[in-house]
């Protein structure tokens, strides 16, 4: 009983790896062929069967069938491993191009909000500018109402130094004042408006990058992209053509590891090393 224990587990792997690759094959197909959806369900369903019975075939009857089989049902192999590989890719990388494409959703939506936020952050600049002139204005007649409101001459019978109040230059530099004053108050109220208009557009797009998972998908391949300079496009390329490249080659090894495996338990003396021709 023990002897099967690893045989059945490699047989196991082997269907689980076939039945995934299956599904994604033929689930990418009919997406592919619409109008068929049904037909082409079937016909790749049945391929991928046959394809699982051609490796096994042509492991255990490889040194019996002629020539003519071998070198026909090997190439039909191969032509299935493509089909399923294409079938996956498709499937793969439209799930990608779904996520990817609300993405982009998401992204113009966060871009409107951060170019309204440009701009208020510009009109902030703007009017802090606007501020630091006004309150160096205000300093200025601060200290000429203090000292040119004054008028200073000298008392030729005693030589001493009068001082007496310019009425008419207090009056225009208290107007001036308060005139500055009330521009430098307007302008504080509209920094505050503004600054309550950024911080609002800030929450905006946080509350929008949070309640998406979408960016978390594509997180991973986003960094990637970002690290190695290429398209966020090509670096989903890769990882699928990756994916591709082990996951059906996997199955057909693995059911061929799986005969294998069975073998040896029937025939103790059968080695490791088979020879195919």
């Amino acid at each position: 009983m023990k002897n099967y224990i690893l045989p059945t587990l490699i047989a196991l792997s082997a269907l689980s790896v076939s039945a995934s690759a299956g599904l994604y094959s033929i689930t990418g197909l009919s997406k592919l062929f619409v109008g068929a959806s049904l037909a082409v369900t079937v016909m790749a369903a049945s391929l991928e069967i046959s394809k699982l019975v051609i490796a096994s075939f042509l492991y255990q009857y490889w040194t019996t069938i002629n020539k003519a089989l071998k070198i026909y049902l090997s190439i039909a192999l191969g032509i299935l491993i493509l089909i399923t590989s294409a079938g996956i890719y498709g499937f793969l990388s439209n799930a990608c191009q779904e996520t990817a494409n609300k993405l982009n959703v998401v992204d113009k939506e966060t871009q409107v909000y951060r170019v309204k936020k440009e701009r208020f952050e510009q009109q902030l600049s703007d009017k802090k500018l606007e501020k630091t002139g006004l309150t160096k204005d205000i300093s200025e007649l601060r200290n000429a109402l203090a000292t040119g409101s004054t008028t200073q001459s000298v008392d030729r019978k005693t030589g001493q130094i009068v001082t007496t109040a310019n009425s008419g230059n207090r009056k225009a530099f208290e107007s001036q004042l308060n005139t500055a004053i009330q521009n430098k108050d307007a302008i504080d109220d509209k920094i505050v408006v503004i600054t309550d208009s950024i911080t609002a557009l800030d929450m905006k797009i946080l509350e929008i990058e949070s309640k998406t998972e979408l960016a978390g998908e594509l997180g991973p391949l986003k960094y990637l992209a970002k690290l190695t300079g290429y398209s966020m496009d090509k670096i989903i390329n890769w990882f699928i053509l990756i994916i591709i490249l082990v996951f059906d080659p996997l199955a057909i090894s693995l059911v061929i590891a799986a005969n294998f495996a069975f073998n040896q338990i029937k025939n103790p003396q059968l080695v490791a090393y088979r020879d195919w021709e």
